[in-house]
């Protein structure tokens, strides 16, 4: 329950451990960075669930036949279990990362309490740096669950005690919060930060404001925010839509937000990785012999499979897609895809062999890091592979979709950033692109990523997108019942 973790929250998790706050020594701040390093080890410790879980419920992604965890299938099916053990596993761990980076911004704020006046600014970064991290937790949990607490401090009592705000509310908070951290934030990108390679940056802030204003329907602001990250010239597609996923994509010119994971390179020691075998295969041959397969507990659908085929994508679908035989037999077995390009096989480009197994037909190549790319002497599934939050391309697309919803463009054209990301994947331009071209293009480059597709047919009550396969979906069905755990111990009206 979230009021269980209030009791930890005068500990903040670094890379080297356990921070306890009685025991810093504020008037050495050196060490201001401290507590920033271990906000960004509670952003990138997420529970496998929660991607899986943020996830499941759009028509591009299918649970696979879980056996041992039929309600998370079960939610894939818009049937839901409020006493799930992963809805509150994702309420919980996501509150409980809230509390520690405010936490993180107290010790910051302390630590200037004593610092030179020429450190002002850092401090006040670093502060900046924690609200973006924050802002994207509360984005999170107002998307799965709508009307949610917002916390600013870490002894939240009084907070959960006026109860909760709405999804408009949430999102208005974010995009106010991004305006407060925007001005305090380097204009680099992230990979080119000298202190925290990778970290928060002016445009992971405006990122997030257009996110929260594309669920507020505010184009002119999505516009807007999209439009200072296009027109810094900071940002461009990364060229290798395949290797963006993967190994050489970390920290590309593409990437806004992304968790990092590492071995360090070495065969043996420590790590710190992200569990990507829920995405993976339950069955393969890699290419790297000893090289681990995984759970089958997450498969892009067939009706993205076959959308992508009359789209003729070839880049972008062979990316995303690891097919079985299986299921290439079961594409086959409709006949208007009994012919299918070459790209369509068992065999990655890379040479690791996808074999039949029982609880999926498909996984995803975007969790996917091939066998060969694994350190030396390293046998996890993914081992050591980055998670791309926020990217170029949905900047791009986001701007496009604002434009053709009404705003004004500022620079490009809604054409214009299309065309960027088709480019990228070998697509014909367009022209004169509507909006509902642009959300079809959006599930095309972002399938399978953080549930985009579904908060966009949600946000645009498209109910007969998400009624597939059998599905029936309703506007009863957009949001997940609070856990049971939690509407017992904390004030949520009742439901």
């Amino acid at each position: 329950m979230l009021l269980a973790a209030y009791s930890c929250t005068d500990r903040l998790y670094e890379q080297e451990g356990q921070l306890n706050t009685a025991d810093v020594d504020y008037t050495a701040t050196e060490n201001m960075i401290d507590p920033l390093v271990g906000a960004y080890y509670e952003f990138a410790t997420r529970g496998w669930e929660e991607p899986l879980l943020l996830s499941v419920r759009g028509d591009d992604v299918n649970a696979g036949g879980l056996g041992d965890q039929q309600d998370f299938a079960e939610t894939d099916l818009y049937n839901y279990n409020k006493d799930y053990w992963m809805y509150n596993s994702l309420w919980q761990i996501h509150y409980r990362d809230i509390v520690n980076m405010n936490n993180a911004m107290d010790q910051i704020l302390q630590y200037r309490e004593f610092a030179d006046p020429s450190d002002y600014d850092l401090a006040d970064q670093y502060v900046a740096e924690t609200k973006v991290l924050r802002g994207w937790l509360h984005f999170n949990l107002a998307r799965v669950w709508g009307d949610v607490f917002i916390i600013e401090t870490a002894q939240p009592t009084k907070e959960i005690e006026k109860g909760v705000a709405s999804k408009d509310e949430v999102m208005q908070y974010i995009s106010d919060l991004m305006d407060e951290a925007i001005p305090d934030l380097p204009a680099v990108h992230p990979a080119d930060r000298p202190d925290i390679p990778g970290g928060v940056t002016r445009y992971t802030a405006y990122a997030l404001k257009a996110m929260a204003n594309l669920e507020l329907g505010n184009y002119q602001a999505v516009a807007d925010a999209s439009a200072a990250i296009i027109n810094s010239g900071t940002f461009e597609l990364y060229p290798d839509y395949y290797q963006l996923f993967k190994k050489p994509g970390e920290l590309s010119s593409e990437n806004i937000l992304e968790m990092q994971f590492s071995d360090f390179g070495q065969e043996t020691g420590d790590t710190f990785y992200h569990l990507y075998a829920p995405f993976g295969p339950q069955n393969w041959t890699p290419a790297r012999e000893n090289a681990s397969g995984g759970w089958g507990f997450y498969e892009p659908s067939m009706k993205f499979i076959k959308l992508m085929l009359d789209r003729g994508e070839t880049v972008r679908l062979e990316t995303s897609v690891l097919f079985t035989d299986r299921g290439i037999a079961e594409i086959q077995a409709d006949p208007d895809y009994a012919t299918l390009p070459a790209f369509v096989s068992n065999t990655t480009r890379d040479g690791d062999v996808i074999e039949d197994y029982p609880r999926a037909l498909f996984a995803s190549g975007k969790h996917y890091l091939p066998s060969v790319q694994l350190t030396p002497g390293r046998n996890d599934y993914g081992g050591g592979k980055n998670l791309i939050c926020i990217r170029y391309a949905e900047i791009l697309l986001m701007y496009a979709e604002a434009v053709t919803r009404g705003a004004n463009p500022s620079g490009l054209s809604a054409d214009e950033a299309v065309n960027l990301v088709r480019a990228r994947a070998e697509m014909p331009p367009l022209t004169g692109v509507t909006a509902d071209q642009v959300m079809e293009e959006k599930l095309a480059e972002l399938g399978m990523e953080w549930g985009i597709r579904y908060y966009d047919m949600i946000r645009l009550d498209n109910y007969a997108e998400l009624s597939y396969d059998g599905r029936t979906f309703s506007p009863e069905d957009e949001l997940l019942p609070y856990p049971q755990a939690q509407v017992d111990a904390l004030p949520l009206g009742g439901e």
